[in-house]
């Protein structure tokens, strides 16, 4: 009983006022299901030879790789029978014979090479190792039967190169990595042409490899600046010319041209606004066909005169971002993808010559009708003179005017992982399923977010919990002055770097935000990188330099001060934290500490465990699962409206060592589960 008063107590004293979203006339409830269960069809490929479309579609429940022939799409087949762990991508081999794709148990990360014959529907472990992460290295179409793959069986921290022959199965040694290379670069014939090791500053090398030995000299020095926006990205098929996204000189990274015998560089495309993003790259020979500028939307340029007629008509007949995911060896056939935004991405098979288009599927056929709403780009200013980009949906009943709503309403403020990473514009189902629920979603691009040159990167160095929390109050701000929301209506939530960014947020900012879902984010930042994966050993000096070292007694106070374990005393608002057991990344030690730290202190505070995951829920039954959860934990602090939990638990793993009954329904849907 006493327990109870205590709870009941620290529920009137810190949460916020709940005060229901306007009534939503006009939309429908979207169910859970309609969002975040398996797929209708997603991944569309061509096979090399354009005999086969592909694709990745449920088999009993559980996502699974599906061909047709592209001359009878309806003639359907299942050519892989996983009944756990859902295939999430997929590539053809070069002679369009095999399908290959890689897969994990439970979340591990240690990733093994699969394929399966395309006639016999054999299936094959190309890869027969435990403990064991594989990396592809190079494919080639001018190479048919094999691939190269990085394996690090022999030493867990370093990846050796092999061939793979895909009608054998025969693994051949290329390139033993006894000198601690952290990456490769192959041209088409599956040379390996270049060896890249890690600095202790941070930055990078790259080596010449000749004759299978690296040079003892670097052939290019990257700095630490430049380390997340220069990379050597490819050979042409001649292997006279290797292509790389370079910031070397210059902020933004611009697509270059190198010739490998005079060593003249020559800038293909650059922007002052965002670094190259993305390049298509011919078939036929290897060369850069196009290239996009993802600043504040992807905006593609091609280098060919004939493309471009094709991307011209594509975007005259398609609604939304058009891109093009898969090319045959002829080019004559493309796979290409529309995302409207406001629908579900569609697929779509496109003849080049006869500049037909038939519609091969819309990936969730059931939200084309549901009311869904459209993303604004806007751009917010930090504090001190940066500008940040960022992506707001306004819930249908709030769609006026053109940043701020019809009247204030709730929002949730979604911090994007990483933080070497980046939100973009497109159909966004965390958005759209929180629009619906009746919030305004905003996600800001804060500093250190990649995209936009390397002074913005840099200008996240040893910031964490600092400035690039900063960056996430100053976007709250924003919304609160644009008349989007109240500074009361406020949630902060976020996956791997943005569950730090929102344990951080309730520890070091107590009185911001209403409350806080942390999905795997850190919460003591010393024993964080005291666990990362040992294949991440290359990365280690840069996650020192831009983080804080713990091997210097200033690095370490650094990160005890910027670890929202230690601040969890200050911790008022309540907090929703889910975990997977087997995350190699954020081990479940993380999230572990700050619930122990929070036990005692009558925080509403729901902890969520799942034995079967890593780093995020794949498996849908537990995605959906953890969303009914937190939708009916958001609905408690700000006031939206909720799907009940009801049964959503009795297909998944989860597991609530704490806090259950601070969540509306969760107490009940745990007695089913």
């Amino acid at each position: 009983m006493k327990r109870l008063t205590l709870i009941l107590a620290s529920l009137l004293m810190l949460s916020p006022v709940c005060l229901p979203v306007r009534a939503q006339t006009d939309t429908l409830l979207i169910p859970r299901e309609k969002i975040f269960g398996n797929p209708y069809k997603m991944a569309g490929k061509i096979s090399p030879d354009g005999r086969w479309i592909s694709w990745i579609a449920p088999r009993d429940g559980v996502l699974n790789i599906w061909i047709a022939p592209t001359s009878n799409p309806t003639q359907t087949r299942v050519l892989t029978n996983e009944r756990q762990r859902p295939i999430r991508s997929y590539f053809w081999s070069p002679d369009s014979h095999k399908i290959l794709f890689i897969n994990d148990k439970g979340g591990d990360e240690n990733f093994l090479l699969y394929g399966v014959d395309v006639a016999t529907g054999q299936q094959r472990l190309f890869t027969p190792f435990e403990k064991t992460r594989v990396q592809i290295v190079g494919i080639s179409r001018e190479e048919q039967v094999r691939i190269l793959v990085g394996i690090n069986s022999r030493d867990p921290q370093w990846h050796d190169v092999y061939s793979v022959d895909l009608t054998t199965a025969e693994l051949t040694p290329v390139f033993m990595n006894t000198g601690g290379y952290s990456s490769f670069v192959a041209d088409k014939q599956l040379n390996v042409r270049l060896a890249v090791k890690s600095r202790a500053d941070g930055g990078s090398d790259y080596f010449k490899v000749i004759g299978g030995k690296a040079d003892d000299k670097p052939f290019e020095r990257i700095s630490l600046d430049d380390s997340q926006t220069t990379k050597a990205l490819d050979f042409a098929i001649d292997g006279k010319t290797l292509y790389w996204l370079d910031s070397r000189g210059r902020d933004t990274a611009a697509l270059i041209a190198h010739d490998w015998r005079s060593g003249e560089k020559r800038v293909i495309a650059e922007s002052a606004k965002a670094d190259i993003s993305a390049t298509l790259i011919s078939p036929k020979t290897g060369r850069i066909d196009a290239y996009a500028v993802d600043y504040l939307r992807s905006d593609w340029t091609t280098v060919d005169d004939a493309l471009h007629l094709d991307l011209e008509f594509l975007r005259s007949r398609l609604e939304g971002e058009v891109s093009v995911v898969s090319r045959t060896d002829l080019d004559d056939k493309w796979i290409v993808t529309a995302d409207a935004v406001t629908a579900p991405p569609t697929a779509w098979l496109y003849e080049r010559k006869a500049k037909r288009l038939a519609q091969l599927y819309s990936t969730r056929p059931e939200l084309e009708d549901a009311g869904l709403v459209p993303m604004r780009p806007v751009e917010i200013p930090t504090r001190d003179g940066l500008t940040m980009v960022a992506y707001l949906t306004l819930p249908r009943v709030a769609r006026e005017g053109e940043h701020s709503p019809n009247g204030p309403v709730p929002l949730v403020l979604q911090v994007h992982g990483g933080p070497w990473n980046r939100d973009i514009y497109g159909y966004n189902e965390t958005h759209q399923w929180l629009a619906n629920r009746g919030y305004a979603v905003l996600s800001p691009n804060f500093r250190g977010s990649i995209g936009f040159g390397k002074n913005f990167v840099s200008a996240g160095d040893l910031q964490w919990g600092r400035k690039m929390q900063d960056d996430l109050i100053d976007a709250v701000d924003w919304a609160v002055q644009q008349g989007v929301t109240t500074t009361d209506k406020v949630a902060i939530m976020g996956f791997s770097y943005g569950g730090y960014a929102t344990l951080a947020a309730l520890a070091f900012t107590p009185d911001k935000f209403a409350c806080g879902v942390d999905i795997v984010g850190p919460s003591n930042l010393n024993t964080l990188l005291g666990t990362i994966p040992p294949y991440w050993q290359a990365l280690r000096a840069q996650f020192y330099n831009r983080m804080g070292d713990p091997a210097t007694p200033k690095g370490r106070a650094l990160l005890r001060e910027i670890s929202p374990l230690f601040s969890a005393d200050r911790i008022q608002r309540p907090l929703l934290i889910g975990q997977g057991a087997n995350d190699p990344r954020v081990n479940v030690a993380e999230s572990e500490q700050i619930v122990d730290a929070l036990k005692d202190r009558n925080i509403p505070m729901t902890y969520v465990l799942f034995p079967d995951e890593g780093h995020g829920f794949v498996r849908p039954q537990n995605n959906m699962a953890f969303n009914a959860i937190a939708e009916n934990f958001l609905a408690s602090c700000l006031g939206g409206r909720a799907e009940p939990i009801g049964d959503a638990l009795t297909r998944s793993t989860a597991q609530v060592p704490y806090g259950a009954e601070f969540v509306p329904g969760l107490v009940e849907a745990l007695r089913k589960h």
